[in-house]
């Protein structure tokens, strides 16, 4: 009998010792999991703000100039607009310079 108890302590000892390397990846594991929620929100974040930068921008060219801007380019250069280029495609369709232009903000595959 006192060799059964033996090998449960031996067992107990090796649990002892693997117990904080299991919480440890755990931690890890959740940590990392963190970390790509937060950027996914961030990348997020920053295609609700480039849509509104751009219709800020187009409607304040129309208040301006009495027209809305011919194209993006347009934008970048007279209004100050900027925007990361690999992480988002604008697609920016003008119909005439009475008429408000459809945008669409899109997020590149594989963007941070």
């Amino acid at each position: 009998m006192n060799r059964f108890e033996q090998k449960s302590m031996f067992f107990g000892r090796k649990l002892v010792y693997l117990l904080p390397i299991l919480a440890f990846l755990v931690l890890f594991v959740l940590f990392l999991q963190g970390i790509g929620s937060v950027s996914e929100s961030t990348l997020t974040k920053q295609q609700e703000s480039l849509e509104t930068a751009l219709g800020r921008s187009i409607s304040q060219c129309y208040a301006v100039e009495g027209c809305y801007p011919p194209s993006l380019e347009y934008l970048e250069q007279h209004y100050g607009l900027l925007y990361d280029k690999n992480c988002f495609f604008v697609d920016y369709e003008y119909y005439g310079s009475n008429l408000l232009p459809e945008v669409t903000v899109l997020r590149r595959t594989g963007a941070h």
